[in-house]
């Protein structure tokens, strides 16, 4: 069993890095798929155990990739010694940074997720995204707090990755001080967004990614 699961996760990575490589002319599409499985030296039958459905499975692979590149980039930090506000803006341009790595792949991948049928992955991912962050800066909260927490900060990663696109580095780096600069304050996180509109506001935020718009 152990040896199934190390080859499915080596050959994922190897059909994830030569899907980045064709993203940018093929787009995230079914033939993208096949075509990295191709270069991966995978078979048809294999790709499709991997990736069963094919580019939502792919995209999945890209954002967990870019949540361990955030992570260890901000494993040469120790949270204990920052401010909270301090944290979170680490672990949001961490993330950025590592998403913009594969900027290419990048924008084709932030335009299939704004497809409305993808929307819901969408938001599963850019959740799983704010759940890593928050649990790096030490965040344990198990109340109605620690979906608070993960809501807004999902809102605050897909606004400022959608200004890094757009308009660059500094325009995303003030954007994400005047985000923090708004609702950092803890009790804030309390009376602030609630986890209702966490799909509304991230949907927002998809649509401008969509349509290249900051």
């Amino acid at each position: 069993m152990t040896g199934q699961i190390d080859w499915a996760a080596q050959a994922e990575e190897r059909l994830l890095t030569a899907a980045l490589a064709q993203a940018p002319r093929l787009g995230w599409t079914s033939r993208l798929v096949a075509t990295a499985a191709r270069e991966a030296g995978l078979s048809a039958e294999e790709g499709q155990i991997l990736l069963p459905e094919g580019p939502r499975d792919l995209a999945a692979l890209l954002s967990r990739r870019h949540d361990r590149a955030a992570l260890a980039a901000l494993a040469t930090l120790d949270p204990a010694s920052l401010k909270i506000r301090q944290r979170i803006r680490q672990g949001v341009l961490a993330r950025c940074d590592a998403a913009m790595a594969d900027e290419q792949a990048l924008r084709r991948w932030t335009g299939f997720l704004a497809l409305p049928p993808n929307i819901p992955l969408a938001l599963r991912l850019v959740w799983a995204s704010a759940d890593s962050i928050w649990r790096w800066a030490g965040d344990t909260a198990t109340d109605e707090n620690h979906y608070s927490k993960r809501a807004l900060l999902a809102e605050v990663l897909a606004s400022t990755l959608a200004v890094r696109l757009a308009l660059g580095a500094s325009a995303s780096d003030a954007h994400l001080d005047g985000r923090i600069a708004a609702v950092m304050a803890f009790e804030h996180w309390k009376a602030g967004v609630k986890p209702a509109d966490f799909a509304g506001r991230v949907a927002k935020q998809l649509a401008r990614l969509r349509y290249g718009r900051a």
